[in-house]
């Protein structure tokens, strides 16, 4: 398989006076295309940082962030905007939904930044919504207006989906049903998607492909596991 993304040698460096933080050190990283990925580690180990030069929301201080195939590292804010409508889709735990439309508008919306979406009525069924097609957020619970964010990221088909606590508003059951969707955005005859969760939860870890820890903004370890577990496997 080829890399989906690729980071060499790279740092993120916040400064407050004359004071510098590194979120990421030096980093060095390689993401083969159609994995399902977990990054896992404590707060303020670089996580979120990690995945937000993943998806072009931010530039690196230094190195290279590639994504398929495409140097962002120095791209201009006009640039990542692009490479974030084409090629990415973020699942944030905040649900970032507009209030005024409807489930089924809101997940429509991808329809005005993509030709290579899939039917928003069928992502929305997927998770679980199809009996609130036409409500409005205020008519739903937090875990509901989580799947409506989630509904619309999957009816993207990015070929590199980014997840940062997408199931950190949901129960255990609504928790596990969303994990096997994102696990099957990653199934071949779905395109061979990848996909890249940030979580606390070391148990969804289990379930992936491909596990990296990571640690005062170093990768501490990455690790390739050969028999993912089956996510109703899981005692959650």
């Amino acid at each position: 398989m080829a890399d989906k993304v690729i980071l060499r040698d790279v740092s993120k460096i916040y400064k407050t006076g004359e004071k510098e933080y590194r979120a990421l050190d030096h980093v060095n990283l390689n993401i083969e295309e159609g994995r399902f990925v977990v990054i896992l580690g404590p707060s303020g180990a670089g996580k979120s940082t990690l995945l937000n030069l993943i998806g072009g929301m931010d530039n690196p201080s230094e190195g290279d962030v590639i994504v398929n195939g495409e140097n962002i590292s120095n791209y201009s804010d006009k640039q990542l905007s692009d490479f974030r409508a084409h090629s990415i889709g973020f699942i944030f735990q905040f649900y970032n939904i507009l209030p005024s439309l409807t489930v089924l508008e809101n997940v429509e919306l991808v329809k005005e930044i993509t030709t290579s979406g899939i039917n928003a009525k069928q992502a929305v069924e997927d998770v679980g919504l199809g009996e609130h097609l036409y409500k409005f957020p205020n008519q739903l619970s937090g875990g509901e207006q989580q799947r409506v964010s989630i509904a619309r990221a999957i009816a993207k088909n990015p070929a590199l989906l980014l997840c940062d606590e997408p199931t950190g508003a949901l129960d255990s059951m609504t928790g596990a049903m969303v994990l096997k969707i994102l696990k099957r955005q990653c199934d071949s005859d779905r395109g061979n998607n990848t996909v890249i969760i940030v979580t606390h939860n070391a148990l969804i870890a289990d379930t992936a492909d491909v596990v990296i820890r990571v640690k005062n903004g170093h990768i501490e370890s990455v690790y390739e596991n050969p028999s993912p577990m089956n996510i109703d496997d899981v005692s959650w």
